[in-house]
């Protein structure tokens, strides 16, 4: 698969499709990140990013399907960065972290879709979180078993619990963040980085 294709909602027929439908992701990132998308319907959410609504039911099939895009697309537009190789998994976990702060709204419409996956165990939105689940702990353990192995970590712990522990935490505290915006995410996360030293 294309790192451009679209593993929620349709692409487009064409070239021309596949722009517009970006476009219209970029603009509801910006418009997300800034105010979130807590009540909004998707002929509001159309207003706000500037587009009619036969435009976004043309690439989406519903609000929910719209905000699983709005999200993967966030993600995957950072992922260069935030993934750069020579990272350890603390700091991969703790740029993030840092980035989130700055984006309260998406930080909330994470937090809502991924509770939103949890009402039935058929949805594409739940398919989608478990897969990112999936791939975030698989990267962290890749990195954690290479931190391990260079001695910069512990060694006497295994690296799938502690992979699965940071993006508990990490969540976690971004959630409280959300709450309680007094909440240091960055300095907290960094803590792993003390209790795994080896």
């Amino acid at each position: 698969m294309n790192e451009d294709d679209p593993v929620i909602g349709r692409r487009g027929s064409y070239a021309k499709g596949v722009a517009r439908r970006r476009e219209i992701l970029d603009r509801a990132i910006e418009v997300f990140a800034e105010q979130g998308a807590a009540g909004t319907s998707l002929r509001q959410i159309a207003q706000r990013i500037g587009v009619s609504n036969a435009a976004l039911l043309h690439y989406f099939d519903s609000r929910e399907q719209l905000l699983v895009a709005v999200f993967e697309h966030a993600e995957r537009s950072r992922t260069p960065e935030a993934h750069h190789a020579a990272r350890t998994a603390v700091e991969v976990l703790v740029d993030a972290a840092v980035r989130n702060v700055t984006l309260p709204g998406m930080v909330e419409l994470y937090s809502t879709l991924v509770a939103a996956s949890l009402e039935t165990s058929e949805n594409s939105r739940r398919r989608f979180f478990v897969g990112r689940f999936d791939r975030v702990r698989a990267d962290l353990v890749e990195r954690l078993v290479r931190d391990q192995r260079a001695g910069r970590i512990r060694a006497d712990v295994d690296a799938a619990e502690i992979a699965a522990l940071l993006v508990a935490a990490s969540d976690g505290l971004q959630i409280q963040w959300l709450l309680e915006p007094s909440i240091d995410l960055e300095r907290t996360m960094r803590t792993f980085a003390v209790l795994l030293a080896p």
